[in-house]
């Protein structure tokens, strides 16, 4: 990074996502994602319901940032992406979360949905890393952002973990509200994996021996029940442009969620999310998903298990917003470090 950067230059006319609305934050406009320019998060702690590479055997220290560059009618996560909670974290704030997870034996810090701050994000990690953050950063995001915004994480990021949502622009602007999604991630996805060159390695722990990342991309795929053409399309792409060069993780946990909201955003999301069928993952469908990766002969691919628990579904009004057997809390909006 250079010496003479300034992350609030970025934040004048913001132009930082591919949605360049423009806004003034810093001035205290709130953009498309949500957000001013202050950095709002609203929990963090180790993660164990992240791929194995990621969580190894510590979990991934993992921070959640409020706000959003997509408005995935679908979002699990809908309360701090879309409804604002959260609360603002300094410079020194958020270092102290990086070291507090570090300590505490996090395999990595796990930043997700940052794309709307990553100026300011990336002056935060400078300082973490001459503070003493010695573990892997990976990045966690929708893809929905510009490579020349990626640019300022060059060296601070690890690993990537991108979303590749869908390749069918109809779909992206009934589910996200934005059709350049397809282009978008694409690019940014091909960036990822020319910047961070797979690194595996064997780690051993009271006997037991796991696989850890050290840099590279792992690319998630959700599968929308009834959606099995848009899944053959984005699987047909990754085997194009990704097999060999990065983990593949394809997810078969769609679950819907309970949404609270008010009548007119219920409505609205009603609307969107009759793109598709809004329900579990059926068994037919999980078959045909496991024939189609056998077929393919991904190199490195991550495959869930179907199951019909719900119970996974977070709540960022608590300090313990998944269940217990996921994730362990550190740091909370309401009340900081725990």
């Amino acid at each position: 990074m250079e010496e003479n950067f300034c992350a609030q230059d970025f934040y004048a006319e913001c132009r930082q996502c591919p949605r360049e609305c423009r806004a003034r934050r810093s001035e205290g406009k709130r953009a498309f994602c949500g957000e001013d320019s202050s950095v709002r998060v609203a929990s963090a702690g180790l993660h164990f319901g992240e791929e194995p590479l990621v969580t190894v055997f510590g979990g991934s220290g993992t921070i959640f940032f409020t706000g959003c560059t997509l408005r995935c009618s679908f979002c699990q996560n809908y309360q701090i992406s879309q409804q604002g909670m959260g609360s603002p974290v300094s410079k020194d704030d958020f270092v102290r979360i990086c070291l507090t997870l570090q300590d505490k034996g996090a395999e990595n810090i796990n930043l997700v949905t940052g794309s709307h701050h990553i100026p300011a994000i990336a002056e935060f990690l400078s300082a973490a890393k001459k503070a003493g953050l010695k573990i892997p950063v990976a990045w966690n995001s929708s893809a929905y952002e510009s490579v020349e915004s990626l640019e300022l994480l060059d060296g601070l990021v690890d690993i990537w973990l991108p979303d590749l949502k869908t390749l069918n622009p109809i779909m992206s602007k009934s589910l996200f509200e934005a059709e350049d999604y397809p282009k978008v991630a694409k690019r940014a996805i091909r960036w990822m994996i020319g910047k961070s060159p797979l690194n595996i390695v064997e780690v051993e722990k009271d006997g037991e021996v796991k696989e850890k990342m050290l840099g590279g991309t792992i690319i998630r795929h959700l599968f929308l029940p009834g959606r099995t053409d848009d899944t053959v399309m984005t699987l047909d792409w990754l085997k194009s442009h990704a097999d060999g060069r990065a983990c593949i993780s394809l997810m078969s946990q769609y679950t819907p969620v309970p949404f609270e909201g008010s009548d007119a955003e219920l409505e609205a999301r009603k609307n969107s999310l009759s793109a598709f069928q809004n329900r579990l993952v059926n068994k037919e469908e999980d078959k045909t998903l496991r024939d189609l990766i056998d077929g393919y002969g991904f190199e490195y691919l991550f495959y869930q298990d179907l199951s019909d628990d719900t119970s996974w579904l977070p709540d960022f009004r608590r300090e313990q917003p998944f269940s217990n057997a996921l994730a362990k809390p550190f740091w909370h909006w309401k009340k900081g470090l725990l």
